[in-house]
């Protein structure tokens, strides 16, 4: 059978989306369902059944699903995972403890650390030391390795094993040697070692990257291992793929052996989505914005590319304080995330302020509206309050929404503590997760240099439409994008994303002092486990593309930028090249250049990846005719009007070229698409909907 039917499936707090993508009919179609926190997989076997009967097939016509999942992010947040022994060269043991020797916040006296992942009592010492350029100061004591291996799993039941030696990203023989044992001893006990998780320089973050992975590995391979099984046995025999944090798609074999790499799998997919649809609309800048059920994330897209990163922090003990959390050497889409969704709660503080999230009300039991025992007003329930929402078409009709308790739980939890109107309550709340969101995207725009002037804004999610208009108002955009099939378009990012994998390896060398044919051997390697894993994952050699830089400083400079480096065999006479791409990249990101400094590589990388999949952007779950898109009116509030009879439109219905003004509500399945007073918006031929904002 030729296979050409593929699924996104998109796992979020909330609400676990579904794209379907027949590329043999040209036609896509969409789900959503509440997502099951204690097992995740039984909404998606449950989303893919009908998604599959939607689209009228079968599970044995699916060539692929691909996967997104927050099951790592959730892990390290809630520390949930593994009981994990570190196995390190001896005098290093306190590394995760000493970490980089300085207090995220000089002047709390009562400064919470985030606790480290491995306890002291779990971390054991070698005989073994590399040098920094990779010379063997003391050989590697095979059997000390062997008889600490036994201690930890004998006397202690670890359930991981993580091995840090130092300088193992010069030189990894020691940590290979290692490997061999770790194999002939541990059994199904799974393991890893920093030079194949995270081979760069500096033995904080890599002692913490390689622990990070053996904590999360276990249970990330039993949930996987779990979800192959349950599709197999519900029919499904083509392959599971599972994005990555930096947006690229991998195999679930490479998924297992390195879970750290997924914990910004989800987010990651909308990011793809929204330069996808930059490509597709000729628009050069887009500022990404994808608000779901119980987060907003904001990225920012540059010539059809997401901003790129190869540091993350996770489980920050303050959520806006860096260096709070446990610092990740990972490639990650670069985005800001902060707790404001439509689960997000709504409190009165001690000081009598109404606040707005982080916490979420999630799927169990959701926001009042939903009628699964919520007591206290979310997001949403305030947009169904001012009329965004109609509680009789929420996911198509599917959950109606209870206006009646949700008037009662505004008045009781917010409006009386804070001597308000109920109407004035919910327009409190929603004007301030508003807010939240635009002061964020700011400070996002003002650390990387940007100007907002230069961006118009595209938006999904299941409630990122309902605010978006507001949010671009505040932040003064002039345009702003609604995709058809909004409130899943992150799972559609799953299916728009190459193949693809990043590959680092730390070499500390002056430009000048380098030792080329080291260094092309670096590449080499790097290059063939690329293709290697590519063609895995089913693309051709001739389709690879390969994109190399490297990491540069000034010598004496505390911190690096990322530089082109060219393709192909380098070579002495590379060395202009190298150094006027440094200087190039250093004026466009400061506007100065210093050229009688030295300057000198970290780390060298290589990203490889497949073609972009094309497909056409043809909904078949719409079922409304051309010429019967306005449904009705309702009376919503909008700030410069109070309520107002708006004018409903059915998405299904609106054909290329429609158009009408503002105000009006735009209904489809899965999100609600408002739009103030004053907008005019057409459909354009990809059927996204273009609101041009009047200007404020």
């Amino acid at each position: 059978m030729n296979k050409k039917i593929r699924i996104g499936v998109d796992v979020g707090g909330t609400f676990t989306d579904f794209v379907l993508v027949d590329d043999e009919r040209g036609l896509i179609f969409t789900g959503k369902r509440l997502t099951t926190p204690d097992d995740p997989s039984e909404a998606i076997l449950e989303g893919t059944s009908r998604i599959l009967k939607e689209a009228g097939t079968e599970p044995a016509a699916v060539h692929s699903i691909v996967h997104g999942t927050t099951l790592v992010t959730n892990t390290l947040i809630e520390r949930t995972g593994a009981k994990v022994g570190l196995i390190t060269t001896r005098g290093n043991r306190d590394a995760l403890e000493m970490g980089r020797e300085i207090r995220y916040d000089l002047y709390d006296l009562f400064l919470e650390s985030p606790p480290t992942l491995v306890p002291r009592y779990l971390r054991k010492e070698v005989a073994e030391r590399m040098a920094p350029d990779g010379e063997v100061l003391l050989a590697f004591d095979a059997d000390e390795f062997r008889a600490v291996t036994r201690q930890l799993v004998d006397e202690e039941a670890v359930e991981a094993i993580a091995v840090c030696f130092m300088h193992s990203y010069r030189n990894p023989d020691h940590e290979r040697q290692a490997k061999l044992i770790l194999i002939e001893e541990l059994g199904d006990i799974p393991f890893t070692i920093s030079s194949e998780a995270a081979p760069e320089i500096r033995e904080f973050e890599r002692t913490s990257t390689t622990c990070a992975n053996a904590y999360v590995q276990p249970r990330m391979q039993t949930y996987l291992k779990r979800l192959e099984n349950e599709l197999a046995a519900a029919g499904h025999d083509g392959a599971l793929y599972v994005m990555l944090s930096g947006g690229g798609i991998t195999t679930v074999e490479s998924a297992r052996a390195f879970p750290i790499q997924l914990i910004e799998s989800g987010p990651a997919a909308g990011a793809m989505a929204a330069s996808y649809y930059s490509r597709l609309t000729d628009t050069e800048n887009f500022i990404s914005f994808d608000m779901g059920g119980t987060t907003a994330k904001m990225c920012l897209i540059d010539g059809g590319r997401p901003d790129r990163k190869h540091d993350f922090e996770a489980g920050r003990v303050r959520r806006f304080m860096k260096g709070s959390g446990l610092p990740l050497k990972v490639s990650v889409v670069d985005m800001i995330e902060i707790g404001a969704g439509g689960g997000s709660l709504a409190n009165v503080d001690g000081m009598g302020l109404l606040k707005v999230g982080p916490r979420s009300a999630g799927s169990a039991p959701g926001p009042v509206c939903y009628g699964l025992g919520g007591e206290n007003p979310a997001v949403t329930d305030a947009d169904l309050y001012l009329g965004y929402l109609n509680p009789d078409y929420f996911l198509g009709g599917e959950m109606a929404l209870d206006m009646a308790t949700v008037e009662k739980a505004i008045v009781e939890k917010i409006a009386k503590p804070l001597g308000l109107t109920a109407l004035e309550a919910a327009i409190g709340i929603h004007n301030i997760v508003n807010e939240n969101m635009a002061a964020a995207t700011r400070m996002h725009l003002a650390e990387k240099g940007r100007d907002p002037r230069r961006y118009d804004m595209i938006a999904f999610g299941g409630a990122g439409p309902v605010h978006a208009y507001g949010l671009a108002k505040i932040l003064k955009l002039r345009k702003l994008v609604v995709p058809l099939g909004a409130g899943v378009t992150s799972a559609l990012g799953f299916l728009v994303a190459p193949p693809a994998i990043d590959y680092v390896r730390s070499y500390v060398s002056r430009l000048e002092n380098l030792d080329w044919a080291h260094l092309n051997t670096l590449y080499a390697e790097m290059e063939a486990d690329a293709r290697a894993l590519l063609a895995d994952a089913g693309v051709s050699g001739d389709d690879v593309t390969i994109t190399c830089s490297a990491e540069m400083r000034h010598v004496g400079q505390g911190f690096e930028i990322s530089v082109p480096v060219p393709t192909g065999t380098l070579t002495a006479d590379s060395l202009t090249a190298l150094r006027e791409s440094f200087f190039d990249t250093y004026q466009k990101l400061f506007e100065r250049t210093v050229r009688d400094v030295g300057i000198e590589a970290m780390s060298w990388r290589l990203a490889a990846s497949g073609p972009n999949p094309e497909i056409s952007l043809n909904f078949g779950s719409g079922d409304g005719e051309a010429g019967t898109a306005l449904k009705g009116t309702r009376q919503v509030y909008f700030p410069e009007t109070g309520f107002v009879e708006c004018d409903v439109y059915d998405r299904y219905a609106l054909r290329t070229g429609d158009a009408f003004a503002g105000p009006a509500v735009v209904e489809e399945r899965e999100s609600t698409t408002v739009i103030g007073p004053g907008a005019k918006v057409d459909v354009d031929p990809h059927l996204n909907l273009v609101c041009h904002l009047p200007e404020n």
